[in-house]
Parts: structure tokens; sequence; C-alpha cells
């Protein structure tokens, strides 16, 4: 996945929105989002990478969400271990974000932006294997607390300001004003499907040739001659939900549209790619 803008505690009334973007090879064989039941005995909601078995955003039904991105580099070494795993591990477990930087090596999977939340604790955490930018990698674990606010990532840093963040974390800020959900969340999946380059001038430098970050500076890439594109979007909405009960209880709906390129490109939604959960803090419900 490539692009990610999200917000956590910025609105009493939606107190959790993911917009997401995954951007992969044309060919890479996925399953779409669905409720699904891992090796391990875990249920969780996802799309799956068929060809390394993780996944690039998921969440539990106990209230769990991941969500990964790769870093950018000019030459991108192969970590020894799939990065999707990283969302797995989490989803399927029950650490919190010290424990599971405690109990994993960093160093054997290739660059990335992993952000962990738990809705039962209430905690968000940025992690990644890499520096600032053009800082290199580290040993072990960059991470920072995330407090509540509208975020963005991509293939840089959290909250690197390239064109395509600030335009999807812009219109996050502006969805968040909306009274219904079905308004958020149209402005959302119009966000997500803008094709718009920026100039030249304002695109990042990442050490890539030039065509290949024109390529992929749109909030949707769209790169059929290199047989890579934008293969799915991901729109998360909680609501907070009014209960007898002194427990937090959100409303969760997940919904994935899948996108094809070339001469036939349009956009579907799976009958199985929309879910809804219950999450109350203390449990959950289907």
């Amino acid at each position: 996945m490539c692009l990610i803008a999200f917000a956590i505690g910025a609105s009493p009334r939606w107190p959790l929105v993911i917009a997401a973007n995954r951007d992969e090879f044309l060919n890479r064989p996925t399953a779409p989002l669905a409720r699904w039941t891992t090796d391990a005995g875990k249920e969780v909601i996802s799309g799956r990478d068929l060809r390394a078995g993780g996944t690039w955003l998921g969440l539990s039904p106990g209230g769990r969400v991941a969500m990964l991105t790769n870093v950018r580099e000019p030459h991108p070494v192969a970590g020894e271990r799939s990065r999707g795993e990283l969302v797995m591990r989490w989803l399927e477990g029950e650490m919190d974000a010290g424990q599971f930087m405690a109990q994993t090596d960093s160093a054997v999977y290739g660059a990335f932006n992993l952000v962990l939340g738990d809705f039962q604790s209430s905690a968000w955490h940025w992690l990644s294997n890499q520096s600032d930018p053009d800082g290199g990698p580290v040993k072990g674990w960059q991470a920072c607390a995330l407090k509540p606010g509208v975020y963005g990532l991509s293939n840089g840093a959290l909250d690197t300001p390239w064109p395509k963040t600030r335009a999807l974390k812009k219109a996050l800020h502006q969805a968040l004003d909306s009274d219904r959900q079905e308004d958020l969340q149209a402005g959302l999946w119009s966000a997500l499907q803008d094709r718009k380059r920026p100039s030249d001038g304002h695109l990042p430098r990442t050490g890539v040739p030039l065509a290949l970050e024109r390529a992929l500076s749109s909030v949707f890439v769209d790169f059929p001659e290199h047989g890579y594109g934008t293969r799915s979007s991901t729109l998360l909405v909680a609501r907070a939900e009014e209960s007898a009960s002194p427990a937090v209880t959100w409303a969760v709906e997940v919904d994935e549209i899948t996108h094809t390129h070339g001469p036939r490109h349009g956009a579907q939604r799976g009958a199985g790619s929309r879910c809804h959960l219950i999450w109350q803090q203390g449990g959950t419900s289907p």
C-alpha cells in the first residue's frame, strides 16, 4: 500500500477514519477484502497478498488495526521476510506496540512504515525501520505514539508533505465535517481516485528516475506501461454510538473497491468487500 490518510480522535462523531490506496504490480495475485480465518485460527478482515501471504491493511473483530507502506528507495534491498507478515502478526497477537517491537527483528524486512492501533487500549503508534528521509536504515526501530489528529503516510516518513499526501489529508479534514456518513464516504471515494499529477517542481526527490517519480505522484496511480498502479481503495469509518453502557462503542464499516487498468479499466466491489462491526471497550460483536 502506498498512500493512507487517517484520523484518530479528530472528530467526536467520526473517531476513526482511514482512506487508503494500495499500489502494486498488476500481475501480483491478490484476494480482495473479506473476513477470513488465519492458520492460527484468528479471524481478521483484510485483503491478502496471495504470493507472500501477508496483507497491507487489516483489522480484527476485537479492534486491532494495522496499516503498512513501503519506503521508496533508489536501490531497494529485498528483505529476508515479507513486510506483509508484520500486519498479520499484530492482528493475530495480543501484545502492545512495545512488546511487538521487542519481539520483532526489523532488520529482516525491506524498508517500511507500520501503523498499529488498538481500540481496546486507545493506543496508536507509527513504527519504521528507517530513520529520517535520506538518513538510511537504523538499527532497530524508529517509533512514536500518535496523539489525536489527522495523519498522512505514503512512501516516506509519517506526514512527509508530498503533494498526494497533502491532498488526501485535506480531503479527509473536509470529510470529517460531514454530518452524514454517506457524504463523508462519497468525498473520500472521490479523493482516492484523483489522477492529477503535480508539476515537476513539486515532486519529491527520492532518487528514482523522474519518469517514475511523475507516475507515482498522483493519489491514484495509473502506470500500465510499467504494469503497475492502484489495485484497490479502502475506506474505514467508525461512528461513535450512544449506548446504555458506559463503555465506548463504535459502529465500524470497512469497504473496498478494486480497480482494473488498461483498455478495460474500471472499479468494482466484491461480494464480501463490505464488513460491519461493533467495537465496544471490554468486548465486541460481529
